[in-house]
């Protein structure tokens, strides 16, 4: 007697792992989890990095039991709207082709990488008559108004905000990342099936490193200095004026350290402002390899999480996931009101710092500075329990499958 074919996810994104963006990070691990509970998952990807499309990805390849097709001229820089928009539209037309043809499909999984990725998603799942499942971790073209880059009057604009009232209304779920996002999208349309909030989850792979043998840190000279870290998208939704400010500010103090490490378009700024000021008491690295990653992430004392005044609910750092699973208290820039503000007062776990107020995160870094060890691996300690437990990868991803299956189990 012959198998039954397996039912087919099939996911859309413009990025997707090894790509560092955490959108493509987090579909990946979805999907390796799909696939371990016996589903089939196809992805339809960009075949060049995000970031930098010089970067060239295998065309196609078999990851931990999921199928991942990169297609062409999909991913063609940031430098300029218009490029980004044709990257998008090259992938959202190419996968949607080849999705009304996937065999034995079940469901589509997005997100919001691309911002248009519903007018692929929508059309596949009205005519092969399966579920749509909507993950978004930003909210666009939202975005993009607040920080300038469009205008609200714009045609992009306009469509942008139709598709997300289509997909809001037609998804047969919604799955967002906090409770701020969720007010956001029920303002823009009622969802007709359940809208769910699941946090990120700490990602597998990062392990960590003793101070004592961490490559990292004896790169950058480290002995008795406390280290605070910004690992990550460097950008105009998570500004970091005022920790740079302060950074100048106590340029002079022995034990503090600065890392800025990853990508981004507010980098530039970041690298700026170090040579302008000389400053001995920062660096700043690209990405790092994912093989190192462990050990980078592992070598700060303080990871800092930067949430901008008017992005509250329009982005979730998941940086904090693998910070605190790597039991290091948090440093939160932003307002009072946002999710990792709340995390962080809830479970006293770091501080939170107000954009503007340099005064208060100088404070804030000399008491870091002199802080007795156990007090800060307290914080650690109370962060980490929240990663093992309610946080935790078994408990969140577990959450997210539970509603693909049951969504796909609803069309039946």
């Amino acid at each position: 007697m012959s198998t039954p074919p397996q039912p087919t996810w099939l996911v859309i994104s413009q990025v997707f792992e090894p790509d560092p963006a955490a959108v493509g990070q987090y579909l990946a691990d979805a999907a390796r989890r799909l696939a371990a509970r016996n589903w089939r998952v196809v992805v339809y990807t960009a075949d060049r990095g995000y970031d930098d499309p010089a970067r060239r990805y295998p065309r196609r390849e078999r990851v931990a039991g999921v199928d991942v097709r990169r297609t062409r001229w999909s991913s063609t820089g940031k430098r300029s709207t218009r490029r980004r928009i044709a990257g998008q539209v090259a992938l959202l037309a190419q996968a949607t082709v080849r999705g009304l043809f996937t065999r034995n499909l079940a469901g589509v999984l997005i997100s919001t990488s691309p911002p248009m990725a519903a007018a692929a998603a929508l059309p596949i799942g009205w005519l092969r008559r399966v579920p749509v499942v909507y993950w978004p971790m930003d909210i666009n073209p939202d975005q993009a108004i607040v920080t300038g880059e469009i205008g609200p009057g714009s045609l992009l604009v306009k469509a942008l905000e139709a598709l997300n009232r289509m997909i809001l209304r037609r998804a047969a779920a919604v799955v967002t990342l906090d409770r701020f996002m969720a007010e956001r999208l029920r303002a823009k349309a009622t969802p007709r099936g359940p809208l769910e909030v699941i946090p990120p989850w700490p990602l597998g792979g990062v392990e960590a490193v003793p101070p004592a043998h961490n490559p990292f840190r004896e790169r950058l000279g480290l002995t008795d200095h406390r280290l605070v870290m910004y690992s990550g998208n460097h950008s105009p939704h998570h500004p970091l004026d005022t920790l740079l400010a302060a950074v100048v500010r106590v340029a002079d103090h022995p034990r503090l350290r600065f890392a800025f490490v990853g990508g981004g378009g507010a980098k530039a700024g970041v690298d700026e402002a170090i040579v302008r000021h000389r400053l001995t008491n920062a660096i700043s690295l690209p990405y790092q390899p994912r093989a190192e990653i462990s050990s980078s992430l592992s070598a700060a004392d303080v990871h800092v999480v930067a949430m901008g005044d008017d992005q509250v609910g329009l982005v979730h750092p998941s940086k904090i996931y693998n910070a605190i699973a790597l039991a290091r208290p948090l440093l939160v820039l932003g307002p009072p009101e946002c999710h990792a503000a709340e995390l962080v007062r809830e479970h006293g776990i770091g501080w939170v710092v107000r954009h503007d107020d340099v005064d208060r995160m100088v404070e804030v870094l000399e008491e870091i500075a002199v802080a007795a060890p156990h007090e800060l691996a307290a914080m650690g300690e109370r962060a980490a329990r929240l990663a093992a437990g309610p946080l935790s990868a078994a408990v969140l991803a577990r959450r997210f499958c539970d509603v693909l299956e049951e969504a796909a189990a609803s069309a039946r």
